[in-house]
């Protein structure tokens, strides 16, 4: 089904892990193979390029191909018996090196992490957007004053910068996540029927080294059918990354709400709209992120779960990767895509945030007066005096400050004047502006490198 594919994906990755894509890399490694054999004199180079000129998907039908692959148990067989013909039109002698050493799953594991590579290239660009745009937006409201929230209530001031820095701050480790797991994951797989590359003879090692350097990947220590660890741990970082842009649209999501209504994503003409309300004004980015959210970590944990996989090929976990891995990626980049396209559109009401501050009568502010208090009658005393002004705050519905400064036992510790910096949201917002920059800082420092 594809109905929904504008909506959770995006256009670049879905043409990384088309059918025809899918082949292509598949095809890629075998010219490649043939290149690197005769590099190493396994095979005659005439032979080498002439597989290698057959490579081109375009003159395979992808349809025969599903067919054959039902029976045949994946789809890389009747790719490599196809393959094997064509290079026969024009020279038999050729057809006999095609996939020369080599086992099916050499060649769907190695086209699989040539596709991962390139999806890495979309997501990184697409993260190093959406860092550059939360820094930005972190910046600019360092110094913007809002509720704070705990338990989905209103807990004490802070800063919307704070709150985007923190966004920031682990989209960061996900940056740096990326890059250190590209040397793991970037490896050739090819170790032929059981690992050992016994059909090359003593010619195995050269001919694994060079394909290596042919597809631009790292050469392994040694071939890991069985060891799925490498597309396991893509699948934690995708579920990593998905669990974060979740938390992100979740944040927002709460914050569009018509109560709070601090934030709301573009306006646009078609976006967001109901099919029968007129004026709702929907979060529609933020739901794609968090179905992705909802989503990808079930796909990942299905990656985990076929890790214990038999002896040296595995029957079944190895297959269930096929369908799973790419669904897990294009849905997490698909995700941070819409996510990183909406952001700099992302309205910032600040005036609502300075008008939530006060909607619950200076409760806000209970704390800030009970460590003031405190430094000068002792911390208890000082909390039971502002806890029962709070409660006859609400209960009177009156202004803390009011009830305060109606209290007797406030007199001589605290002067109106205190009371009213006490009750401004700037003078209690702790380190938020240090802590952003940090953050900032950090982004600096990560680019720099």
């Amino acid at each position: 089904m594809s109905l929904y594919d504008a909506l959770f994906r995006c256009t670049a990755l879905d043409t990384v892990f088309s059918d025809g894509s899918t082949l292509q890399r598949m095809l890629d490694f075998e010219g490649a193979l043939a290149r690197a054999e005769a590099a190493v004199g396994v095979i005659p180079a005439g032979s080498a390029n002439i597989i290698s000129s057959r490579c081109r998907v375009d003159d395979f039908d992808s349809a025969g191909l599903v067919q054959h692959a039902a029976n045949a148990g994946n789809i890389a067989i009747p790719l490599i018996k196809k393959l094997t013909e064509t290079v026969a039109s024009e020279s038999k002698d050729a057809a006999r090196f095609v996939h020369w050493g080599a086992t099916s799953q050499d060649v769907l594991d190695t086209s699989a992490v040539l596709q991962i590579r390139e999806a890495f290239e979309f997501i990184g660009r697409d993260l190093d957007s959406l860092i550059a745009t939360l820094a930005s937006l972190a910046e600019r409201h360092q110094s913007t004053p809002i509720a704070a929230r705990t338990w989905m209530q209103q807990a004490l001031p802070t800063t919307f910068g704070f709150i985007v820095a923190g966004w920031l701050d682990v989209l960061l480790r996900h940056r740096q996540r990326l890059g250190d797991i590209r040397p793991r994951v970037f490896a050739l797989q090819f170790g032929g029927a059981v690992g050992t590359l016994a059909a090359l003879g003593q010619r195995g090692p050269d001919v694994a080294k060079a394909l290596a350097k042919e597809l631009g990947l790292s050469l392994p220590s040694l071939s890991w059918h069985t060891h799925r660890d490498r597309l396991a741990e893509v699948a934690c970082f995708c579920a990593l990354l998905a669990g974060t842009l979740g938390k992100i649209a979740r944040d927002i999501s709460l914050q569009a709400q018509t109560e709070i209504a601090e934030l709301s994503e573009p306006a646009e003409e078609g976006r967001g709209g109901s099919s029968t309300l007129p004026h709702k004004r929907n979060p529609i980015t933020c739901a794609v992120v968090l179905s992705a959210a909802l989503r990808v970590p079930g796909l990942a944990s299905t990656l985990l779960s076929s890790m214990p996989q038999e002896q040296q090929r595995g029957l079944g976990g190895w297959h269930t990767e096929w369908e799973t891995l790419p669904e897990i990626i294009k849905l997490t980049g698909g995700s941070l895509h819409h996510l990183a396209n909406m952001l700099p559109g992302l309205v910032v009401d600040v005036d609502q945030m300075r008008r939530n501050l006060e909607i619950t009568n200076g409760l806000i502010f209970a704390e800030a007066v009970s460590m003031a208090l405190a430094d000068r009658m002792g911390k208890m005393p000082a909390h039971l005096l502002v806890e029962a002004a709070a409660k006859k705050s609400l209960t009177e519905h009156r202004h803390l400050k009011d009830v305060l400064l109606d209290e007797p036992g406030i007199r001589g510790y605290l002067t109106p004047a205190d009371l009213a910096s006490l009750f401004a949201a700037e003078n209690y917002l702790g380190s938020a502006k240090e802590f952003v920059a940090n953050v900032l800082n950090e982004v600096s420092s990560s680019a720099a490198r």
